[in-house]
């Protein structure tokens, strides 16, 4: 969203309205409803007021330390509402139990808050909008698509299983890449360790050196220098400098960007390998099973790519939305990305010609599938050079930075 300076031409004087859109033709637009008695002429883009800019700073760090809702809690909630609308319980009922039994207070709230407008004669879909954010666009998409067909209970049992498949591959990723992280956080802390306490015993004999000490006791010396003397504010500048990022790259769009970009680039050896197939995974099983369950393509397509996080990926994907409304086939839609391979753009045009698609889109899911799943079964083979290597250098200056003045003070003993 920006803010556009308006001027609009009222009973022959100008003046300038403030308008937030996420457009200039939008904000023209939003200024002729508002003002529909007067000539709107041009609309340029400003900054943002400064009661709006500390208004959504306030609101990114509420939203930053806002608790996020486990999606254990919410595909239990999810299959107890399929269970109980399968045996014949009205949907005002289920919900009010869900809402009962739930230990998810935030959960407990919304559930609430939908039974409520439920009563009061919106649809459950309409009810469930306000909360697209905790429960994501696939989720509105299944209600839609239980409401139109009439059957809840198998729509969301569908979105269970999606939810689940998603959950159980970020489980196992996260579980492949902790062991790694946690030895490189433990031979880094050691390394500091070393620095404070080993250093300073070899500080005094190596200060009555009267030759230049080798680099990498410079290194070594230097570190420790650092480390007693600024620790604590190196520490604290990290600590910032981790919450700064993550408060940018969730509430700052151009930043998020710029970081999605990076992190798909090929010189990111296995984050950007993972990432690309854990994002395509998760598209192609959402496409797939809305296709699957009678949801036109163009509503899949939408709501598919509403599921991807990566913001450089969705750029890419989002052509396909507007590709096939222009008129192209899904396969030719999908090449012009650029993220797909030229096999599965061959099974994806036999389904569409052979009126098959969601079968092809399973196969092309199970293939990003089964890759995803091989480079996590594998992720510790590929990491170990990349770990050897990280603690070969971490012993190696250690080793040199304090042995290498001895070895030069010996060689002059000899002298």
């Amino acid at each position: 969203m920006g803010y556009f300076n308006v001027t609009i031409m009222d009973k022959g004087k100008k003046r300038e309205e403030l308008i937030k859109a996420d457009s200039r033709m939008a904000a023209i637009k939003l200024a002729k409803n508002k003002f529909p008695t007067t000539m709107v002429m041009k609309a340029i883009e400003t900054s943002a007021p400064l009661e709006d800019s500390i208004s959504e700073l306030f609101d990114g760090l509420k939203k930053s330390f806002k608790t996020k809702i486990p999606l254990n809690d919410k595909i239990s909630t999810i299959r107890q509402i399929a269970v109980m609308t399968d045996a014949g319980i009205a949907i005002n009922d289920t919900l009010e139990d869900v809402a009962d039994n739930t230990h998810n207070k935030q959960l407990k709230e919304i559930y609430t808050k939908i039974n409520s407008d439920i009563n009061a004669g919106n649809s459950m879909s309409d009810a469930m909008e306000p909360y697209a954010e905790e429960f994501g666009h696939v989720a509105l998409a299944m209600t839609n698509l239980g409401e139109r067909t009439g059957n809840i209970s198998e729509s969301y049992h569908k979105l269970a299983d999606i939810l689940e498949n998603i959950r159980d591959n970020t489980a196992k990723f996260k579980k492949a890449i902790r062991s790694p992280l946690i030895t490189l956080a433990a031979m880094g802390i050691a390394f500091t360790i070393l620095i404070m306490v080993v250093v300073p015993k070899f500080k005094d004999i190596f200060a009555k050196f009267k030759t230049e000490l080798p680099l990498p006791t410079q290194i070594l010396l230097k570190l420790e220098w650092a480390f007693s003397n600024y620790g604590i504010l190196i520490l604290a500048i990290l600590i910032a400098a981790v919450f700064a990022v993550k408060y940018l790259y969730k509430n700052n769009r151009d930043f998020k960007y710029n970081m999605d970009k990076m992190m798909i680039h090929p010189k990111f050896y296995l984050i950007n390998k993972a990432i690309f197939l854990s994002t395509m995974h998760k598209y192609n099983l959402v496409f797939g099973e809305l296709v699957k369950s009678g949801i036109p393509v163009s509503e899949a397509l939408s709501t598919a790519v509403g599921m991807v996080d990566n913001l450089a990926i969705k750029e890419q994907l989002l052509t396909v939305n507007a590709n096939i409304g222009r008129g192209m086939n899904l396969a030719e839609a999908f090449e012009i990305t650029g993220l797909y391979e030229n096999m599965l753009l061959q099974m994806i045009k036999a389904g569409e010609a052979g009126g098959q698609l969601d079968a092809m889109m399973d196969k092309v899911t199970q293939y990003y599938d089964m890759q995803f799943q091989d480079l996590i079964d594998n992720l510790s083979t590929y990491i170990e050079p990349i770990m050897m290597f990280f603690i070969a250098g971490l012993v190696l200056l250690m080793a040199l930075g304090i042995f290498m003045p001895m070895w030069d003070l010996g060689k002059a003993v000899k002298g």
